[in-house]
């Protein structure tokens, strides 16, 4: 049965962190499991990644929003924070962090630190919380403990803000089976549970450091919505103490003041919340009724009103145009089109999504995200929804600083069998990327550490993957800004275009197959200056696909025998994205994803010389 804990001393949060896919959504399910958060019967006992609810999340298989839960063992309330380990949902895990008093670093036991443990440890570091170190996935083949336990001595004598946290307690984990050991075990199949990690939580982080007695002060760091009871404002309360019914004071980002009432107060409990009559400092609380909170504001005593810092978010790296549907199918496949509802669906998206920017440019608006995934997310989340729009190609955010313009760079780390780093050295090569460092490991894999512009990085991925026959592992971190470089050519070959409104005829589509690789299969509807398929050479070309074969009385329909298509590539959201040029658009619909020329007209695209 839950309780509430009003003593301080008795609460403690902590945050897990990871790269992405080194398990920490697994282990916050053991965790769950093993503090009998839910009953033996409930479905939760059976279930994996509990904790990402997301239709995308589950798809995908990662965490794209921090989740809050708690469990009791024993005494003790612990509330953990389930961050993202995608560095493009950085922004989640900065206005998370703030929350814990210590964070608990899982690290898989054949990779290793990676990119995102070096981004999203040195965050934790930077905001002097208490590290647990795990190394996870210890019965892998490809194990390598002791040379973990070192490169992770490394990323912490680089990360530490001082010196208390250069000791840091290691454990070792198979989180899939829900055990842990404080020593690497001699048999990873030994009867094991997390009991070593719970008493980890309660012994080595700190309980929070709290004022009580002081008017009450809240940081709202996330937002939940349902029907019942509107909007919940969630986060850690840094003094004082609230109740059901008080009077508060919303201080707003402008630094204007306004006033609202407490309705409930609520706390999280596994993947549920229940009501307490008493939300006290240091723990983790869900508010209603300050229906005008937003990320980052303070909720504060109605007397004493006093702000807390602003969340500071890092910038966006990547931008994209967003706008209302122009092509000749505008309006036929989706429910919202009109700039008016684009713009008020973005504007709510910003209210949780804190990494984001939007700006109105024309009809349209101009988003900028941390990468091409935090804005694919975004994209494909409004496609479901029933929204109608198209995109254009993503360009970097650059800054003017000392009169020059800067461009972010990244540090790209990749992963590769030894018989195709020749083929990912060509494409980096072209792409202006400078190799850090190349190491051998013993299984035949060789490791590459890149640095090279965020431009350079777009469209790349799915060119890898090919080259390398899907056998790449590639991870990107912003690393700083450059001065702008050259503008780099164009990589790709030129487009196949529809020259004519109409349904595609496999007679018209055996033609382009001749040219190049088609996107569109017969009877599909197609418009002028669509993009049905990609050319063998450089420049772009006009073709009909909606041509029908002329019949004679010399000739029958069935006299040239049964035409035998290739079935045509069908690209992802993420593929799309890479594939457009700057003089190309992607029209997004609930149903379909359509490529085409940004000029639909034959004769105006000429004369631009496109």
């Amino acid at each position: 049965m839950t309780k509430q804990i009003q003593d301080p001393t008795k609460i403690r949060n902590i945050a897990i962190i990871a790269h992405v896919d080194h398990g920490k959504t697994t282990l916050v399910d053991g965790l769950l499991k093993q503090s009998q958060t839910f009953r033996d019967n409930q479905a939760e006992m059976s279930q994996d990644l509990i904790m990402d609810s997301g239709d995308q999340e589950r798809e995908r298989g990662i965490t794209i929003t921090a989740k809050v839960t708690a469990v009791q063992h024993g005494d003790y309330r612990i509330n953990i924070i389930d961050t993202p380990g995608h560095a493009d949902f950085s922004g989640e895990v900065e206005r998370t962090l703030n929350m814990a008093d210590g964070c608990i670093l899982i690290v898989d036991a054949q990779e290793g630190p990676m990119p995102q443990t070096k981004f999203v440890l040195g965050k934790a570091l930077a905001n002097e919380l208490k590290p647990i170190v795990i190394i996870n996935k210890i019965d892998k083949s490809g194990s390598r403990i002791k040379e973990v336990e070192d490169e992770l001595a490394d990323l912490f004598l680089e990360l530490a803000v001082h010196e208390d946290q250069l000791h840091y307690p290691v454990y070792y984990a198979i989180g899939r089976a829900g055990k842990a050991w404080d020593t690497p075990p001699a048999d990873a199949d030994a009867d094991a549970d997390l009991e070593t990690i719970f008493q980890a939580i309660i012994d080595k982080i700190p309980a929070p450091e709290v004022e009580r007695d002081k008017p009450f002060q809240m940081l709202v760091t996330a937002l939940a919505w349902d029907t019942f009871k509107g909007k919940y404002s969630i986060g850690r309360v840094t003094r004082g103490q609230v109740k059901a019914g008080d009077q508060v004071v919303l201080c707003k980002k402008d630094g204007t003041f306004s006033k609202a009432k407490v309705d409930n107060v609520f706390m999280s409990h596994g993947v549920s919340r229940f009501e307490v009559p008493l939300g006290v400092a240091g723990d983790i609380v869900q508010l209603t009724g300050v229906g005008d909170a937003q990320i980052g504001e303070t909720v504060a005593d109605a007397i004493e009103p006093e702000a807390l810092p602003v969340i500071e978010v890092e910038a966006p790296t990547l931008q994209i145009y967003l706008g209302p549907n122009t092509s000749p199918f505008k309006g036929l496949e989706g429910e919202f089109s009109t700039s008016r509802q684009i713009g008020e669906r973005l504007k709510k998206e910003m209210e949780t999504n804190v990494g984001l920017r939007v700006e109105e440019q024309g009809i349209g608006f101009l988003v900028s995200g941390r990468g091409e995934l935090h804005l694919s997310v975004l994209i494909e989340t409004m496609r479901r929804e029933g929204y109608e729009f198209e995109v254009g190609r993503p360009q970097v955010v650059t800054r003017e600083e000392g009169g020059k313009t800067l461009e972010p760079i990244e540090e790209v780390i990749i992963e590769v069998p030894a018989e195709h780093v020749g083929a990912v050295q060509m494409e980096l090569g072209q792409r202006r990327a400078t190799l850090k460092e190349q190491f051998a490991s013993p299984k035949g894999v060789t490791k590459l550490v890149y640095e090279l512009p965020t431009r350079s990085l777009l469209g790349m991925r799915n060119i890898l993957m090919t080259n390398t026959k899907g056998t790449i592992v590639m991870n990107s971190l912003t690393s700083g800004y450059q001065p702008q470089g050259a503008a780099l050519q164009q990589l790709r070959s030129g487009v196949l275009i529809s020259f004519e409104a109409g349904i595609t005829t496999p007679y018209a589509l055996q033609n382009a197959e001749a040219r190049g690789t088609t996107f569109v299969g017969p009877a599909e509807k197609v418009y002028a200056g669509q993009i049905i398929g990609l050319n063998t050479r450089q420049e772009d070309m006009e073709i009909n696909v909606c041509k029908a074969k002329h019949l004679t009385n010399m000739r029958s329909s069935s006299s040239d025998g049964v035409v035998q298509l290739t079935p045509p590539v069908i690209f992802s959201l993420e593929e799309c994205l890479d594939f457009i040029e700057n003089d190309e658009l992607l029209e997004v619909t609930p149903k379909n994803l359509r490529l085409r020329k940004r000029e639909l007209d034959q004769s105006k695209r000429k004369r631009q010389g496109k």
